[in-house]
């Protein structure tokens, strides 16, 4: 009996023994599988803690997924090196080649330095999905990638890929994703991805590639997204695009496409999202095609040509939520219907076309739309000002608007009846006993105003004139240098005159026409958003800059801004001004001196033969050399100039670089002062009124933390060679930002490496400045802008990378000792933890939190729980809010 009922008790735990198995699954059974996985956890150097070697795989390393006893995935996303692994990081992962039934890897966000093995499209025949995405990974694509029979998923995007994309690929019939964005390929689109009939997504965008878009790719019938944007794509949009009838998707913006918009494309019925900025697109927008594409809820068409008025269509669609045709020819009136824009969040901008007549007062549907720099004439509709900006029209009711003559020429050419900016009754009828009333009692009540202001003016510009003579008696006593800082630094008012005398040679217009080649394309560097920039030669062989600035189009007095900075103010880290020419009464034109190196944004990346066969990346002493010229640049305008000035455009492309890469700040129409500055006197307040009004709600905040929180893009752009990031605030910049910043962690240097540009070449030292930068840009991107680091306090911490990072790690005692609040470091290392608190809060960093509000009391203490201010900071503090 008792033999009995052990048997039944052994058959019992058996049974529980085959459910549990069954459960976590088989165990490893192939040693050859269990020796390679042993390999890539030594080629790797994966923590015991994640891969433990007395554990069985299947069950116990994290990212390994095993079927019948067979390795068949391996996800390293999120793993860890060891402290040796960390130090000679490569793309090692020989031992996959005996992992024969593995059918997806994954490394993304996982460092893998290095080309990815040719052997991958010969050994790894079961792989079905192959995700390398932010690894860091060098050198072209293999060719024998193509060879993989069943690979439906691609993933290679974020990576520093360069040459060509190899026609195999066009040999996966079973793929459904290819993803090689954000790269640096080059070379066409090869016609043989027109074989891959089960693509659903196709995503080129942020290359180099060239050449015409493939007509073949219209062959790709059940593909749902095509970006192919940010690269140098030319000729027109192919016709056969418009077959793709499942399409969802389409961006090609960013390029050097032209043409006119194919009647085709009109069969993209299912298309929601359409994005063709930023290239050289002309002709009519086809009102049939937008009305065949009913599901459409966002257009992009900016910065191109288009020369017809908007399609009717999609003023009513009610699907439609964003739509951005800027800076366009469109011209054309808004129509007055009263299911206009149905969609009460939509966001249209039509600011800087042709259009005109009347503003309708279906605008307030909209939750937002811009239609500045147009010709609409009249009044605006009440209600319309709180959602709308109607600045550079020729509207009678509100401010900032175009001349008169500008819109009387508009009409007169276009044989329309223009009414004039004032009273909107007919100027040759009597005017109306109460009229008449009304208008005395105007005169009276202006003629009083009028006085009242004259009396106050004289009054202060008598003050104005005491007090300069004041200051001059002041400079001359104590000796100032030659190089003095702007007293106002802004847009001076109409009657002030500036130095001209200081602001180099006043060029001929035809000096300057020949110089740059009667201002030809060949001789166009860029369209630049406050004029165009050409190259030009002077008769005595000196290189120059011209900028050609149309007023008609930009503010009248725009580039005055630049001609009283340099008037007033002289700095090295100043784009140089050579002169300038104001002959013509709508065009004018300031000369800069070259910059041989062009701006960060070309520069950090250069082709390295005339051919562009290669890319040759900036190496890490001249990327500090960079970083510390900008800080300079903008320590001088934040601190040195009084009041304060805030370039509000900082990015790569506005940071100048001349023979020997030392740093010149261009970019300077956007400069202004400070918002909210105490220092000004009442009459530079008044008299910077009109110019503080014409910023408006959509321009960037006039604040020196603006500043900062842009230094720090630019500043992370040179740790991690991400492209572009310091010129964009899209989403996608957003996104990055979210998944790079907790990467940088002033305790944890190793993990710096999953973000780092792969093409630099660091010892241990050099690496640990690398780390340092990016600490001071995570500081200088904290959401909160009261607690991003003065610029002062950014230039020092640059001076002195091993400083930031050693010291802030020696511990506590020697952040004790520190006994100022004046203390560069101090000041610093208090906005890393506030934003190492509101990271972990769960505070995103992106633009949006510009403006963020306070952070609760209870993070304040748990920040100083965790990060101890020092005795003398929070004494200096605490006598300071007595």
């Amino acid at each position: 009996m008792v033999d009995l009922q052990r048997v039944f008790l052994s058959l019992f735990f058996l049974s529980l023994l085959l459910k549990f198995s069954f459960i976590l699954g088989q165990p490893l059974s192939s040693s050859t599988e269990l020796s390679a996985l042993f390999d890539l956890r030594s080629s790797l150097g994966l923590r015991s803690k994640d891969w433990p070697r007395k554990a069985d795989p299947c069950s116990a390393w994290h990212g390994v997924r095993c079927q019948s006893g067979r390795v068949v995935g391996l996800n390293l996303s999120g793993l860890r090196r060891t402290r040796l692994g960390r130090i000679n990081p490569q793309f090692s992962v020989d031992a996959l080649a005996n992992l024969t039934s593995l059918s997806y890897f994954n490394s993304s966000g996982f460092f893998l330095p290095g080309p990815i093995p040719d052997w991958f499209g010969s050994n790894l025949s079961s792989l079905s999905v192959l995700d390398l995405r932010f690894s860091s990974i060098i050198s072209s694509i293999p060719s024998s990638l193509g060879n993989l029979p069943n690979l439906t998923h691609l993933y290679l995007s974020n990576n520093v890929l360069t040459g060509t994309i190899p026609e195999t690929l066009g040999q996966l019939s079973t793929l459904l994703v290819l993803d090689l964005s954000q790269n640096l390929l080059t070379g066409f689109i090869p016609p043989s991805l027109s074989s891959l009939h089960n693509l659903t997504l196709l995503h080129l965008s942020a290359n180099f590639l060239s050449g015409p878009i493939p007509p073949s790719l219209g062959s790709l019938l059940n593909l749902a997204s095509l970006h192919l944007s940010d690269n140098s794509l030319t000729l027109s949009i192919p016709n056969e695009l418009g077959n793709l009838t499942l399409l969802r998707d389409l961006d090609l913006s960013l390029n050097l496409l032209s043409g006119t918009l194919p009647n085709e494309l009109g069969g993209l019925r299912n298309l929601r999202r359409i994005a063709l900025a930023n290239n050289s697109l002309t002709g009519p927008l086809p009102p049939n095609v937008f009305s065949n594409l009913q599901k459409l809820q966002s257009i992009v068409l900016n910065h191109n040509n288009f020369n017809s008025a908007l399609p009717d269509v999609l003023w009513f669609r009610s699907e439609l939520h964003f739509l951005d045709a800027s800076y366009n020819n469109l011209t054309g009136t808004i129509p007055n219907r009263t299911s206009i824009a149905n969609a009460s969040d939509a966001i249209f901008n039509l600011s800087y076309n042709l259009l005109y007549g009347s503003l309708t007062s279906q605008l307030e549907r909209f939750s937002f739309i811009d239609l500045s720099g147009n010709y609409f004439q009249g009044r605006v509709p009440d209600g319309t000002s709180l959602n709308a900006s109607v600045n550079d029209n020729c509207l009678q009711n509100v401010s900032n608007q175009k001349s008169l003559q500008d819109c009387q020429s508009f009409y007169a050419a276009r044989g329309l009846n223009f009414n004039g900016i004032g009273p909107t009754h007919d100027p040759t009828s009597p005017p109306a006993q109460g009229d008449k009333n009304n208008q005395h009692l105007k005169f009276i009540l202006l003629g009083v105003f009028g006085g009242i202001v004259f009396i106050a003016l004289l009054v202060l510009l008598v003050a104005l004139f005491l007090c300069r003579r004041r200051q001059v008696g002041t400079a001359d006593q104590r000796e100032i240098s030659a190089n003095p800082v702007p007293s106002v630094g802004g847009l001076p008012p109409y009657g002030i005159s500036i130095n001209f005398a200081s602001l180099g040679e006043a060029f001929t217009y035809r000096q300057l026409l020949g110089a740059t080649k009667d201002f030809g394309d060949s001789n166009l560097i860029k369209h630049g958003h406050s004029g165009d920039l050409y190259r030009g030669i002077l008769e005595g062989g000196i290189p120059i800059v011209v900028k050609r600035i149309n007023v008609n189009t930009l503010k009248r007095d725009a580039y005055m801004k630049e001609l009283d900075l340099f008037s007033s103010a002289s700095h090295s880290r100043l784009v140089p001004l050579l002169g300038h020419c104001l002959e013509h009464e709508n065009e004018k034109l300031l000369v800069y001196k070259f910059m041989p190196n062009g701006d960060l944004s070309n520069a950090l990346f250069r082709k390295t033969t005339q051919e562009g066969d290669g890319l040759q990346s900036l190496d890490w002493i001249t990327r500090v050399k960079i970083a510390i010229g900008a800080a300079e640049a903008l320590s001088y305008l934040h601190h040195e100039c009084n009041p304060p000035l805030v370039h509000r455009d900082v990015q790569a492309s506005s940071i100048l670089l001349d023979d020997k890469f030392e740093v010149r700040f261009g970019s300077l129409s956007e400069l202004c002062i400070q918002e909210g500055d105490g220092h000004q006197n009442v009459l530079t307040r008044f008299l910077r009124l009109s110019q503080t009004s014409e910023q408006g709600l959509t321009g960037p905040p006039s604040t020196c933390a603006y500043d900062v929180y842009c230094l720090g893009k630019v500043l992370l752009e040179l740790v991690t060679g991400k492209l572009g990031m310091s010129a964009s605030n899209n989403a996608n910049t957003n996104e990055w930002l979210e998944y790079a910043l907790p990467y940088i962690n002033i305790n944890e240097k190793e993990l710096m490496t999953k973000i780092v540009d792969p093409s630099l070449i660091l010892d241990e030292d050099l690496f640990e400045e690398v780390w340092a930068m990016a600490i001071v840009a995570k500081s200088c991107l904290n959401p909160k802008p009261s607690k991003r680091p003065l610029t002062r306090y950014i230039l020092k911490a640059l001076e002195n990378p091993l400083k930031v990072v050693r010291e802030e790690n020696s511990g506590s005692a020697r952040l004790r000792t520190t006994s100022s609040r004046g203390s560069w470091n101090a000041a610093f290392f208090g906005s890393i933890r506030e934003a190492t608190i509101l990271k972990r809060s769960g505070t995103a960093y992106s633009q949006g939190s510009l403006q963020g509000g306070d952070v609760s009391s209870s993070h304040k203490r748990l920040s100083n729980e965790i990060f101890p201010e020092p005795a003398g900071v929070r004494d200096i503090e605490r006598q300071d809010g007595d």
